[in-house]
This record gives C-alpha cells, structure tokens and sequence, in this order.
C-alpha cells in the first residue's frame, strides 16, 4: 500500500447525511445501500460523507456522485485514489489478484501480458461461440412451463456458459458446474467480510469459514488442472482464451506462472458473467415493460439481420439495438457501487477529501443525477444517439468504469450482449411477470428475487430457428 500523503487541500468540509446516534448510516446501508446513496445526493450534494458502525469500528464513506468527481477519481488523478480497501483485498483473498484487483507494477505487468488478448479482431473471433451459446438458450425455452422463464438466471447461465467456453474451449462441461456452485458461496463470503467492520481470520474453523474454504478449493482445483493439461500438451486448447493467456509473453519474455493464470482465470470468470448476465437481463426486462420499444428494436433485428446469425460486424448495423443496451446499463449499472481509497487530501466539486479516505463513487446514482438525466426514471434508448451522448459530460454514464483502470472486456461484453439480444428478440417476444424487482448492491447489482417474463415465439417463426 502506497504512503498516505498528509498535504491538506483548500475546500470546505464535506456535509455528514444524518443517521442515527453512535452508529450512524449503519441500518440504512446494510437494508438498502442504493437507496441511502441516492438520498445523500438528493438532499446534500454531490460530495457526501456517511458515517455507519459504533465508534471504534466506525466507517467514513466519502461519496462522490457527479460524473466531474468520477472522472477525477478514475481518470485525471487516478494514481491518487487505489484500491487498497477492505473490500477489494477480501476479492483478492478469495479470487486471487488479478486484473481487477492488482495494482502498481502487478498490475501494469498484467496489462501488458493480457492487452493483446482483448483487441477488437481477437474479441469479434468469439462471436460464434456466443451465438451458439444463445442459440443453445432460445430452443430450451420452448419447452417452459407456462410460457414463463426467469431472465435473471437464464441469463447468468448463458453469460456463464459463454464466457467459459471462450476462456476453455472444449473444457466448458468441467468448469460451469463448479462455477455455478461455488461462486455464489465465496461471493457471499467476500460481501460479509468486506462490509462488516471487523473480521476474524480465514483460518478459524468457523462454519461459514469452512463453507468458503470448501468452495474455493473446490473451484481453484478445477481450474488448476486444466491449467496443468494445457500447459503439458495433454490436451489441445487451441484458440481459446487460456492456451493464449498461457503463451501470452511481454516484451521482454515475462510470463504467467501458474498460479498467476489461475488468478486471471478467475477474475476474468467473476467479472465476465456476472456484469453481463446483469445488462442482458434487465435489457429484457424493461423491454418486456415498454412494448413500443420493443417493437422498434425487434424490426431493427430483423431488417438488417433476416435469418442470418449476427456477426461482430453487426454491432455497428443495429443502433438501436445497443442504445436499449446502453439504457438499461444506466438504470441497471452491473457495477452500482466502485470504492477506491484516497492517498492525499483532495479537492473534488469544492469539499475536501483527507487523505487515507474510503471514497465510493456510484453509477447507480449518477447514472440518475438530473443535471445529465432528465426524467432519469425513465425507460428511454433514444437517451444513447450519438447526438445526445455528445451532449453529456464523459462520466456521466461509465458503467465500465474509466480512466487507466478501465474495464478491459468491455468490448466483449457489449458484443456478446448485443448478439444475444438480437437472437433472442427475433425468436421471442416478452412480456414482463415480474414489474417491480427488488435489489441491493453485491460485488455487482444483485435481484432479489426472480426477473419473470411471459414469452411467445414470434409470429411466424418457431423459436428453435433463429439464426
């Protein structure tokens, strides 16, 4: 961790939001975080201080909601707010540090190994397996009870399945039921750990210590002996994303040893599915709610798609299709809340931050601010022309974060959402079970509950024939 600079910056004090005596926020934050940071904003500002937790073990949240903050926390003075909080080293100590969450010289080391792996040519390669995978997804439901699935968790096995086979190729059989199993155990691990305001260690055999440790040898075993037959030549990869992280060496012949592999397998895993499994969903979602929009999306699909199966070049031939995507990014950010803590006192919209600070931004309140959205409750795709986004400041929507720490899949993600929605729109028409889903703010935006729709083969066409 770097040096905590004590320089101090001219600015006023950021204003508190109330809570209630000695433990502050704590109540509000553990029963709707989202919530009580949209109301920081709506009644103090764009620089907000929350207090949660008995004195001793008290947090100091220092909030910034404008996408001006954003931008100079992720971007223009980056190096001055690092991931050194709680709850990224509990990610760390679960999922290894990998691109998400390493720093410094791990990882720019990184980067330079795995940036090449992530260009736009590599990427569009995998458009084949996703469409493959959304095909796999459009036939089953034919047989759903009712004509109801759940998009929530048909989407996160068609993001998990999809990510898998690109990142193991023939191997996605071994690996997806691990991951479905286990990953739920750890992420729930890491989120009670990383919000509660102390902790005891890993290695006390608690019940839900042992529960954990299961699940990550369980899920580090799986993806370590795939690792060991690719690296041995017992079986063939080819091009997927493992055999090239495997052979992936920088300039200067530096490599991934093992371990290092498996860190990067299973971050790419965790932040891979689970975002875009989040923006396929809750696209779905709303456009089962807004009929006309749907409508509009669906004749895009099928005038410039027909029968065929899309392709990477198709992302540019369906705007409209990707600007529903973009809207329901906004209302529904797969990351809601990003922390990072602060080296020196700084200066942002006019308050100071003191250095060592725990600093949270959060698209899920920004992605609402009124002074870049109006009426931002509402569904509306036509929100993401190019007209209108060049209206806007730059972080007033970065569901993929910023600056050098950017989301390096983000390319993908927007892809493979993209493809599938065009598949499953042409075979599909929805219509939304499911109006008000309840939410909270995990590693990314979690439903609590099921996201329901009533789905019928579109007129003409059996739903087992798209592409």
């Amino acid at each position: 961790m770097a040096a905590v600079d004590t320089r101090t910056e001219t600015g006023t004090e950021v204003p508190a939001l109330g809570g209630i005596p000695l433990l502050g926020s704590l109540f509000d934050l553990k029963s709707d975080s989202l919530g009580t940071y949209l109301r920081a904003q709506q009644q103090h500002g764009d620089v907000v201080r929350i207090t949660a937790g008995p004195p001793g073990l008290r947090a100091e949240l220092y909030c910034v909601f404008s996408a001006e903050g954003a931008q100079q926390v992720l971007a223009s003075e980056s190096a001055n707010f690092r991931k050194d909080n709680s709850f990224y080293q509990e990610i760390r100590d679960s999922f290894g540090n990998g691109l998400l969450t390493s720093q410094d010289e791990d990882y720019l080391r990184q980067r330079r190994l795995v940036q090449p792996l992530f260009t736009k040519r590599r990427v569009d390669g995998y458009a084949d397996a996703v469409a493959a995978e959304t095909q796999a997804v459009i036939a089953g439901w034919e047989q759903a009870p009712g004509g109801v699935v759940d998009v929530g968790e048909e989407m996160m096995q068609l993001a998990l399945r999809a990510v898998a086979r690109i990142l193991f190729g023939t191997d996605v059989e071994a690996t997806v039921d691990v991951v479905d199993r286990c990953f739920p155990v750890i992420t729930d691990y890491v989120l009670r750990r990383g919000y509660s305001p102390a902790n005891i260690p890993r290695t006390w055999p608690t019940p839900g210590n042992k529960r954990a440790a299961a699940a990550m040898d369980e899920l580090y075993a799986v993806c370590d002996k795939i690792i060991a037959e690719r690296r041995s030549g017992a079986t063939a990869g080819g091009e997927d994303l493992l055999s090239l992280l495997a052979a992936a060496t920088s300039t200067d012949d530096v490599e991934f040893d093992a371990a290092e592999l498996r860190d990067q397998v299973l971050i790419f895993l965790l932040a891979g599915h689970e975002t875009t499994a989040t923006s396929l969903a809750f696209s779905l979602h709303l456009l089962a709610r807004h009929p006309e929009q749907q409508a509009r999306a669906r004749e895009e699909i099928s005038r410039v798609l027909g029968d065929r199966t899309p392709e990477a070049a198709d992302l540019d031939r369906l705007p409209y299709l990707t600007q529903v995507l973009k809207e329901a990014m906004r209302l529904y950010p797969a990351a809601p809340v990003i922390g990072r803590s602060s080296v020196a006192a700084t200066e942002v919209g006019g308050r100071t931050i003191p250095a060592g600070s725990d600093v949270i931004l959060a698209p899920w309140v920004t992605h609402r601010h009124p002074r870049y959205w109006p009426d931002p409750d509402r569904f509306d795709p036509d929100r993401f022309t190019p007209e209108a986004e060049a209206g806007r400041p730059r972080y007033a929507w970065f569901p993929f974060g910023g600056g050098p720490r950017a989301c390096i899949g983000q390319h993908f993600s927007m892809l493979e959402s993209v493809i599938a929605l065009a598949m499953i729109l042409r075979a599909y028409e929805f219509e939304a079970v499911d109006t008000d889903i309840p939410l909270s703010a995990g590693i990314t935006l979690q439903a609590d509950g099921p996201i329901r729709c009533r789905v019928r083969g579109t007129a003409g066409r059996r739903p087992d024939s798209a592409g």
